[in-house]
């Protein structure tokens, strides 16, 4: 300092810094030729595969599927830094320990169904191999998980509920199934009273159902396919799924089963979609989204201290906004009316002030999908698939408990990371 200065403490700034350097290491390992003529090796540390270490494994599973980085891009990353590697072993490397991880993705969404009081759902879009296929997502505040098929019907949505097993049981809730349905009263008799009532494959339910004559039946709705999705409910209820639980939905059918919620934020676009042919309309429009908008933040209200005084009002003032008669647009009159007969669904909330009034923590998820879709575009193999819809739902469910996927993944694939305890075991101790 200058002559003359005067000394005045300190000041104090925190730098962080990040410091990645390839090492390379040299295996010399015995070999030894046993009396039988098999050659044994001594093992190599578990954590590496085809050469390359647990914390290149975890950089990479990082970068691809927190960074949405793609495999071309990690591989010019990764070179300029001075490690070998080609775009088929990061390939492989993302790949790796698949089954490790799909069991724990399995625990995640078992323990999400059968602890969580709600779960929204949503699908979209995703080509597999050549053909077009859809991917659903459920989820709720503590879990996410994606399971991808070539269809996205009631049929599929339940057996993804189930973790895509086929297994079908006749019971108590399979049977109210049916009749909520209006299934045939003597289709419901014949499965009620055969002795067999539980199934642990496709083709052992398919051959029930032809042996009771159901497949020889034109009817409507269709028995077979009435009876499989109440078999299937039947069996999501024996192993403890979603026993209390709301599906809360954007109204697509495929999710109207059990206890169902519809979305707020979808019923009020179907408002805003229509579009006026004059100044009138237009106006009654302004007036129809106003009034939606304003219940909406009473029904706000109403979660943070609900009463049954306060519900009875609420459902009063739901009358007077769907059904108030004409407004001078005759569409939107029809579309009011369309949404009042769906009131159950629509005040939901008030019977479970747990659930949320909208799907957008659904939409938040799936958009980490789409944006892998629009990067990597569809997969190819099944392992492919698989993986992907594992890893992003894995890496979506530790952000919703706080845990930094990195982390995680270095906790599973054995670097010095701080341990992390099974995710399902979270889950099921989160709070609501």
């Amino acid at each position: 300092a200058p002559v003359g200065s005067r000394r005045k403490g300190y000041e104090e700034i925190v730098v962080q810094d990040l410091s990645l350097n390839p090492m390379v290491t040299l295996y010399r390992r015995e070999r030894w030729l046993t009396p039988d003529g098999e050659t044994i090796i001594a093992k190599l540390n578990p954590g590496i595969v085809g050469g390359y270490g647990p914390n290149l494994h975890r950089l990479i599973l990082s970068l691809h599927f927190s960074g949405q980085m793609t495999c071309e891009r990690i591989v010019v990353l990764l070179n300029g830094m001075g490690v070998v590697i080609s775009k088929r072993q990061v390939v492989r490397l993302l790949t790796a320990r698949l089954e490790r991880f799909r069991s724990e993705d399995e625990a995640v969404l078992n323990a999400g169904l059968s602890s969580a009081p709600y779960v929204t759902v949503d699908d979209t879009g995703a080509r597999h191999a050549g053909e077009p296929g859809y991917t659903t997502q459920i989820g709720s505040h503590s879990f996410t998980a994606f399971r991808t098929g070539p269809s996205k019907s009631r049929l599929a949505f339940l057996s993804r509920l189930l973790g895509g097993t086929a297994f079908y049981v006749i019971n108590d809730a399979a049977l109210q199934y049916m009749q909520g349905r209006k299934l045939s009263q003597i289709v419901i008799n014949k499965l009620a009273g055969h002795g067999q009532r539980s199934f642990s494959s496709l083709d052992h339910w398919q051959r029930h159902l032809s042996g009771l004559g159901l497949t020889e039946l034109k009817l409507a709705p269709d028995p077979v396919v009435i009876a499989s999705e109440a078999a299937l409910w039947g069996a999501i209820y024996q192993q403890g799924l979603l026993q209390d639980a709301v599906i809360v939905s954007d109204d697509a059918g495929q999710f109207r089963v059990g206890v169902h919620a519809l979305c707020w934020v979808h019923a009020e676009r179907l408002i805003h979609k229509l579009v006026p042919a004059n100044d009138k309309q237009r106006n009654a429009i302004e007036v129809a989204r106003r009034m939606v908008w304003w219940f909406y933040r009473a029904l706000k209200e109403y979660k943070l201290a609900p009463s049954p005084v306060q519900a009875q009002a609420l459902r009063a003032r739901f009358d007077r906004i769907f059904k108030r008669g004409r407004t001078g647009y005759a569409t939107l009159d029809r579309l009011l009316r369309r949404l009042w007969r769906r009131k159950d669904e629509l005040l939901r909330v008030l019977d479970y002030p747990q659930i949320p009034l909208n799907t957008n923590a659904s939409e938040n998820d799936i958009r980490a999908f789409v944006t892998k879709r629009k990067i990597s575009g569809g997969t190819v193999s099944d392992k492919g698939r698989d993986n992907r819809d594992v890893m992003l739902g894995l890496a979506k469910t530790c952000m919703k408990l706080g845990i930094p996927f990195y982390h995680y993944l270095g906790s599973r694939l054995g670097t010095d990371a701080p341990e992390i305890p099974p995710l399902a075991n979270l889950i099921r101790t989160a709070p609501a």
